[in-house]
């Protein structure tokens, strides 16, 4: 008798990091659902704040290879940004880039390919981030 091979369920996992605003976490879970429909061996790790997960964890639409993970509130909350929206903007530029890293370390899969959105400048220094999707 031979031995049975199994290939692993998924062969690319993606880290998918949204802009934290209404106008960019609803479009990126969209690409993700898109190509979770497409390709459904591709594992999707989408990485919003814990107040955006609160807001969108229970999308009963989510495709079951798309996973939530949450990085720490480190930017002023979503309701009332408004009021000081250059200093929201200073917070996404410089609060959020060591939480996104510190959850890189802590995923359990290797991390094929960040998708993350034009605005966050910092994800652009992570390897394997991608460009030109």
């Amino acid at each position: 008798m031979g031995t049975l091979r199994t290939e692993p369920a998924t062969t690319l996992h993606v880290v998918a990091m949204p802009y934290p605003g209404r106008g960019h976490v609803n479009p990126m879970m969209n690409l993700c659902k898109l190509m979770s429909s497409r390709k459904p061996d591709i594992l999707f790790t989408f990485v919003v704040t814990e107040e955006w997960y609160d807001f969108i964890h229970s999308d009963t639409k989510k495709p079951d290879n798309i996973h939530f993970a949450t990085i720490p509130n480190c930017i002023p909350s979503e309701v009332g940004r408004a009021k000081d929206f250059p200093g929201f903007l200073k917070a996404v530029a410089t609060k959020m880039e060591a939480p996104f890293e510190q959850l890189l370390d802590r995923l359990e899969l290797p991390v094929d390919v960040i998708i993350a959105d034009t605005y966050l400048d910092w994800v652009k220094k992570k390897k394997n981030f991608l460009n030109d999707l």
